[in-house]
């Protein structure tokens, strides 16, 4: 690594700053790109490149000038608090010791959640990724579609209204979604550093014979596409030489960086983006180690590609120890930001938050990955922890309900910053402190053809535009069935029809009778 490797604590073993700093910002692009038209013009030639077409417009900065977003007000003043946001992608949480797994091991989010305040029902509302960080970004619900498009140049972000209230914003992403063309995640943040590589990112193009997936996946479950998207993978990971090569690792490191640049300037927000553990689930092997002695494969590869239909019974427990590896890599590499946190002074001025965008199935009724058809709680519910510098909200538990679209107004108010309010959501910490019982009757989620509707006793889903039943229509009670094992509708047909017609109204659709 260009700035150096970094010992089990944090710290750089060398150099001590960094050297070569690879966070673009604004003024330092615009700055190169007019000094290079100035030295064309100057020199009389002609850009080599210069086909005679329209220059493309960059997807930054330049192109949402076309359209004048909503104004944003900035009375209030910043409270001097920074803050960092944690997202992780995929992440069940019941996978996490302080929702209760008693076999996979997070201790560093568990002694986050320690000195924090966990909410204990925190709802995805439109999956899966893009859908997920558009309302996380806006506080704009997405629904009733969650379609996967990129930021409108009339949406506001959380970054924009905090650099229009003088606050320095930093994006530390491996989530390479972000990054297609003309997405604009981005957009607002002072600076950003997209670290390359995850799962089927173009990031290198050979050698492609030099990898071949069907030495890391049982036979059975081979077919072209999932060979494609694992030679990808491994052609990305093809340098990687220890743990501090791995993609987690490298954001995590990057965040590390940005922080010590920063700590000093004024109240800051870094928002982190990191993919795991998203598949492929391919964790060091000592990580992997902790949950089996032998895998069928050196490197066992299983990611995006393999088919639901060729999954074996036998299959399930190697897949669900590589999953909750590639968690406790994750919750490694999140504990190191963290003591970096602390050793840099912040912890006493730091709002520190993590969640995810959803979780995946790892077996249940057939299904292993997100799958839409069965839109239950290992895919919608969600962690969510917030650690406030004032040490009285420590180990605070709240049931309330939550949903995605109130992270971005509670993160604002958190901040101090009260005079934005173009969100669909509230303030979480109103229930922290006492002020409401809970934000909303009810949540809601959609993903592809399937939607959902949530609340404190009950959880309803099945499919809103077509005639796939998947596995659903389906009734939880939630009260006597936290894990939502146990489909009731059948019990309980007259809360089944109440659920059903609350998600139809909210979604403002007609759902086909032949769903139920």
């Amino acid at each position: 690594m260009a700035n150096g490797k970094r010992n089990p604590d944090g710290k750089k073993t060398s150099p001590s700053r960094r050297q070569n700093k690879n966070l673009l910002n604004r003024r330092n692009f615009m700055a190169a790109a007019g000094m290079g038209a100035m030295s064309l013009a100057a020199s009389g030639r002609q850009n080599p490149n210069d086909t005679g077409q329209k220059m493309p417009i960059w997807s930054g900065d330049l192109k949402i000038a076309e359209v004048q977003a909503p104004r944003i007000a900035a009375r209030s003043k910043p409270n001097g608090l920074n803050m960092i946001v944690i997202i992780a992608d995929t992440w069940r949480a019941d996978h996490l010791g302080c929702y209760g797994s008693t076999r996979v091991k997070t201790p560093n989010l568990d002694r986050l959640a320690a000195e924090g305040t966990l909410f204990a029902d925190a709802t995805a509302e439109g999956l899966p990724t893009i859908p997920c960080r558009r309302v996380y970004h806006t506080g704009k619900s997405v629904l009733p579609e969650a379609k996967w498009e990129p930021l409108g140049a009339k949406d506001v972000t959380f970054a924009e209204v905090l650099g229009r209230h003088g606050v320095t914003t930093g994006f530390i992403v491996d989530t390479y979604h972000h990054f297609k063309a003309n997405y604009n995640f981005h957009r607002g943040f002072d600076s950003w550093h997209w670290v390359r590589g995850q799962e089927t990112d173009r990031w290198k193009s050979g050698p492609k014979d030099k990898f071949d997936p069907r030495k890391h996946m049982p036979a059975h479950l081979w077919n072209k596409r999932y060979d494609a998207n694992m030679r990808q993978y491994m052609m990305n990971t093809q340098d990687r030489e220890s743990e501090e090569d791995y993609f987690c690792a490298r954001s995590c490191s990057a965040a590390m960086d940005w922080l010590e640049d920063n700590a000093e300037g004024g109240s800051f927000m870094l928002w982190i983006d990191m993919f795991d553990p998203h598949e492929p689930w391919d964790a060091p092997p000592r990580f992997q180690k902790m949950y089996r002695d032998e895998y069928p494969y050196e490197r066992y590869l299983f990611g995006y590609g393999v088919r639901n239909a060729d999954i074996r019974a036998d299959d399930l427990p190697v897949i669900r120890d590589l999953y909750a590896a590639e968690v406790t890599f994750s919750d490694y590499c999140i504990g190191r930001l963290l003591r970096r946190v602390e050793q840099l002074g912040l912890a006493e001025n730091t709002v520190i938050v993590f969640s995810t965008d959803h979780g995946t199935h790892l077996g249940e009724q057939g299904c292993v990955q997100k799958t839409p058809a069965l839109l239950n709680a290992c895919v919608t519910h969600i962690p969510l922890i917030i650690r406030h510098p004032d040490k009285s909200f420590a180990g605070k538990r709240v049931n309330g309900l939550v949903g995605a679209v109130d992270f971005m107004p509670t993160f604002l108010a958190l901040l101090g910053i009260t005079d934005y309010n173009n969100v669909d959501g509230g303030n979480m910490w109103d229930i922290v402190t006492g002020k409401r019982p809970s934000l909303h009757e009810n949540v809601y989620t959609v993903f592809n053809r399937f939607g959902a509707v949530h609340n404190l006793d009950w959880h309803y889903f099945q499919n809103v535009r077509g005639k796939d039943r998947g596995k659903g229509p389906c009734l939880y009670n939630v009260r006597v069935d936290p894990k939502q094992e146990r489909n009731v509708v059948k019990e309980f047909p007259q809360v089944a029809r109440d659920m059903r017609s609350q998600l139809q109204t909210h979604l403002k659709i007609k759902i086909p009778p032949s769903t139920l």
